[in-house]
């Protein structure tokens, strides 16, 4: 079935139905006191329900919630007003005649075809015609689930993954006889409250099971033909993934899940077959991630070539089976599996001819497992970080990194540079929209992954900002106008970018903000020279507002960006702002704003003894060098010599003592302490 017919960005329409008031979790043991409270974290005022037959369950899950309620409150990442909501209005019962009148409906007991079936023919007596019901299965086909329920369109599987309150992956599953409205729905509620949710097919283990219950059997096969140990392989697989498959088998007391998952998957060949090691073993003997463990050579050459071989199987087999597409593979395999960068990432680091070796060598080592059914190219053509929509001859793009709050680097500039470049000599593209996936981040700013790397040579660093400004210096030659929907943060380069396009849209609850300083570096790629020019020509006092940015890190609300006239519009929600940027191209049409040239007058930027965001010191060389590069980019006679000033800044200040310790701190997780 066709997985997205309309639009991939979920939150452009407005939804069918409200928020759900009354929420049931079937099941409080395992992952169900998980889902709950990621509901109640998510929607503080919601009823939940939770339902299981075992009384000792419920009292592990009430225990379990409020131990999450305490650590968010010790942590300072819950305040008591929202505590006191997420512990309200939550029932622990064995009566399953609490859960009338909800509105969703997640059953999450154990992987038995018949329980679940059975939980059904309970749940469709209790609830109304329009409440939706949904299994966390990890495997099992929504039609076996919901193959005896009397109104199958209104039930699908949602498929959590551990921990459930804070993992952001989740799995929707399409399959024939649920309403489109239903898949519609779900897509946006879920992605409205935090995840990143993929829509699959309807096949044993999806996508993401297929490709996690595999990458741990054939590490437990590996155990069993004595190639290394669990502590061995746990080791080689972390070059890829967050934890090893042992680690995380340990953390959610995974073995029996792997044994069902396996044993179903056996319908498609008898390759799929748990190991037997599974059914001796409860617990493996495997360190913490990050421990040091001496792995030999060759016994790492095979782990690695057999882990990549079998996620390599899976996710190709995923993408040529129509199961999911690609880039949610990819994303998934991210988002939800904590992988340090997608397979097909992996793939292309490793190039062709590594990859046809490993898979050759994995047909050897494990006949009848699937092998890839295209060529290498066809498994690397599609944008890894960008969703495409087209509304009526207006390109919707939006940056979908959930996982890094859609953070700019190197690969989200060129995708988006490419759409441009792809579309705008097209007569039916009338302009571009840029947005961020999600309710709460339009971008955060720049990956510093290439940072460190920078830190010393100025040469390298100006480059560096030269090149990263290709997409930028596009739009300002652009004719056909690029709009930003700014739908929460917009921080650092994040926020380059949004004033570089042609106007800037937001929701009220998007926020503007330089905080470079904070890691003893500044905004290099427009920052200290667009903002004036646009918007402090007519008004100098405007410019003392950008001085305290730039300088300062001060928080700009979209209120107050649009009493500056930074933002030409202010909307409500994210269906509104879409509505409101396509008016806004369409406006445009042939009067697209150049950024102005000639000089600019600004404020006087007056010294500070100590420069301070907010209760953190920051460094008075990094403030020296903003402050001259600010005069001397508003004194320049055009944009392009106000950049270069801009460019040669940021070379300067990542050769000082500040940039290393802000970089070091912020890699660290812990406040800079600038000394000079």
């Amino acid at each position: 079935m066709e997985l997205y017919p309309k639009y991939r960005n979920p939150l452009i329409v407005k939804p069918s139905r409200p928020l759900p008031s009354k929420i049931a979790v079937v099941g409080a043991g395992g992952i169900g006191p998980d889902i709950g409270y990621f509901f109640k974290n998510s929607l503080p005022d919601v009823e939940l329900v939770f339902v299981d037959i075992v009384e000792e369950a419920l009292k592990a899950a009430g225990s379990r919630l409020e131990g999450y309620v305490q650590k968010a409150l010790s942590l300072g990442k819950m305040t008591a007003e929202k505590a006191e909501k997420v512990r309200s209005k939550i029932t622990y019962t064995t009566d399953y005649s609490k859960i009338e009148g909800s509105d969703l409906v997640i059953e999450a007991v154990t992987e038995d075809l018949e329980i679940k079936r059975k939980v059904f023919r309970q749940v469709e007596e209790l609830v109304d015609e329009e409440a939706i019901l949904g299994s966390n299965t990890s495997a099992i086909p929504a039609a076996r689930i919901f193959s005896e329920v009397k109104k199958p369109s209104r039930a699908t599987n949602v498929h959590f993954f551990a921990p459930a309150w804070r993992n952001p992956g989740l799995e929707i599953t399409v399959w024939e006889k649920v309403d489109r409205e239903i898949i519609d729905y779900l897509h946006w509620l879920f992605c409205y409250l935090g995840k990143a949710p993929i829509l699959v097919n309807d096949a044993i283990g999806y996508v993401l099971s297929r490709v996690f219950d595999n990458w741990c059997n054939d590490a437990a096969l590996l155990l069993e033909e004595k190639v290394a140990t669990a502590q061995e392989i746990d080791k080689v697989a972390e070059e890829f993934v967050v934890a090893g498959p042992f680690y995380v088998l340990n953390l959610a007391k995974g073995n029996p899940i792997i044994i069902k998952a396996n044993s179903l998957q056996m319908e498609e060949g008898e390759h799929y077959r748990p190991a037997k090691i599974f059914y001796s073993v409860e617990t493996w003997k495997t360190p913490m991630p990050g421990s040091r463990v001496e792995v030999p050579s060759e016994a790492a050459s095979t782990i690695r070539d057999r882990l990549l071989g079998v996620c390599f199987s899976q996710c190709c087999e995923a993408v040529d089976r129509g199961i999911a597409l690609i880039d949610d593979v990819n994303l998934g395999c991210i988002v939800a599996l904590a992988f340090r960068k997608g397979p097909f990432d992996i793939m292309r680091d490793l190039g062709e001819a590594e990859f046809k070796r490993i898979m050759e060598r994995y047909s050897r080592e494990r006949p009848g497992m699937p092998q890839p059914q295209h060529d290498f190219a066809y498994y690397q053509n599609f944008y890894r970080h960008i969703l495409v929509d087209d509304l009526d001859g207006v390109k919707l793009i939006t940056i979908r990194r959930p996982h890094v709050l859609n953070a700019l680097n190197d690969e989200v500039n060129s995708e988006i540079l490419d759409v441009l470049k792809r579309f705008e000599g097209e007569e039916g593209v009338e302009g571009f929209i840029i947005t961020g996936y999600g309710p709460n981040a339009f971008c955060a700013g720049a990956d510093i992954g290439r940072f460190p790397q920078l830190l010393g040579n100025a040469e390298a660093a100006a480059n560096y900002a030269r090149e990263f400004s290709r997409l930028f210096f596009h739009i300002d030659g652009m004719s056909k106008p690029v709009v930003a929907a700014v739908n929460g943060m917009a921080l650092g380069g994040g926020l380059e970018l949004a004033i570089r396009c042609h106007k800037i849209i937001a929701t009220k609850n998007a926020w503007f903000q330089f905080p470079e300083v904070t890691l003893g570096i500044l905004p290099g790629v427009g920052g200290m020279v667009v903002p004036y020019r646009r918007w402090a020509r007519e008004r100098k006092e405007v410019s003392e507002v950008f001085h305290e940015m730039v300088r300062f890190a001060r928080r700009l609300t979209a209120e107050e960006a649009y009493k500056l006239g930074m933002v030409s519009k202010l909307v409500e929600d994210y269906p509104e702002l879409v509505k409101e940027a396509v008016a806004t191209v369409r406006e445009l049409k042939g009067r697209v704003e150049r950024i102005p040239e000639g000089p600019v007058e600004i404020a006087e930027l007056k010294p500070v003894e100590t420069p301070m965001a907010g209760s953190l010191p920051l460094s008075r060389e990094v403030d020296q060098v903003v402050c001259r590069a600010i005069r001397e980019a508003a004194a320049a006679p055009t944009l392009a010599e106000a950049l270069e000033i801009s460019f040669k800044a940021f070379g300067e200040v990542v050769c000082l003592d500040a940039a290393r310790e802000g970089i070091k701190a912020f890699m660290e997780k812990r406040k800079p302490a600038f000394k000079k």
